[in-house]
């Protein structure tokens, strides 16, 4: 999820089908990402169920409307597929005991950003610990990061079927490889060009600041953008970043327009 998010739109409505035949998902957070995410995953024809922190009662009907059920967090990770954690950074520590003892070959997805403007201060991050080797850490076991890198109304508004000129791709990072194949099929399900973005270690290059994070950038231009990033020129970026959406929404946890939010990642990123 980004830094700072908005209320999505109504999302891409076509249905891309899967490699790997359907996939039982749980996803943990129906923020803005989460909401999409489920939208998405279960009109490409998977088996999803939801949950956030207040249960399952106050999930929106539109976040089921693909057809995704509605359930507290402790039944959206059992006999799971995948799991998605789609939460904010600072609480995924207070959901680690729900998945820690998961399967080995269950894959757990992480979409969190770190915001020091929304979060609470990481020291280790702020040291210059990969934000994804500390999630692993706190999970207690690997993780995949995606869907990280993209504006929530970019997520809800852009996705376009496979082959489609100008697609925006999305790097997906994970130690294992079946794990990270996995987690490319799906992101291409909601819409988008999955880029195969290596190891957790190098996942500091898709992370806030950098010149993919938010700048909706295709397949072919992701390489470059990539190999641009500057690991001690990043966060610094990525708080002017969020500085300027502040001065223009009042507020850390509010995106603008995605035309506006684009503009400003590439002019800041890139």
């Amino acid at each position: 999820m980004a830094c700072a998010d908005r209320d999505p739109a109504p999302v891409f409505a076509a249905s891309i089908g899967t490699r790997r035949g359907n996939m039982k998902i749980g996803i943990l957070g129906v923020g803005h990402i989460g909401k999409t995410l489920a939208q998405r995953l279960s009109a490409a024809g998977h088996d999803v169920k939801v949950a956030n922190s207040r249960g399952p009662e106050t999930i929106e009907a539109d976040v089921l409307a693909s057809g995704g059920h509605a359930v507290t967090a402790a039944e959206a990770v059992v006999d799971m597929d995948v799991v998605i954690l789609s939460i904010p950074m600072n609480r995924l520590p207070r959901i680690a005991p729900l998945i820690v003892d998961l399967p080995a070959d269950t894959v757990v997805i992480d979409t969190s950003n770190y915001c020091p403007a929304r979060d609470d201060r990481n020291e280790s991050i702020d040291a210059g610990q990969v934000e994804s080797l500390w999630v692993a850490e706190q999970l207690g076991r690997p993780a995949v990061k995606a869907w990280n890198s993209i504006g929530s109304d970019s997520f809800a508004n852009k996705g376009k079927p496979a082959g489609s000129p100008d697609r925006i791709a999305l790097p997906v990072a994970a130690d294992r490889d079946s794990d990270r194949q996995l987690a490319m099929t799906l992101v291409e399900d909601t819409g988008f060009d999955a880029f195969d973005a290596g190891t957790l270690a190098e996942s500091w290059r898709q992370q806030p600041g950098t010149p993919c994070y938010c700048t909706d950038l295709t397949r072919e231009e992701m390489p470059a953008a990539l190999a641009a990033a500057d690991a001690k020129r990043s966060p610094k970026r990525r708080d002017l970043a969020v500085a300027a959406i502040q001065e223009r929404v009042g507020d850390a946890a509010t995106n603008p327009d995605a035309d506006y939010s684009v503009r400003l990642s590439r002019a800041l990123y890139m």
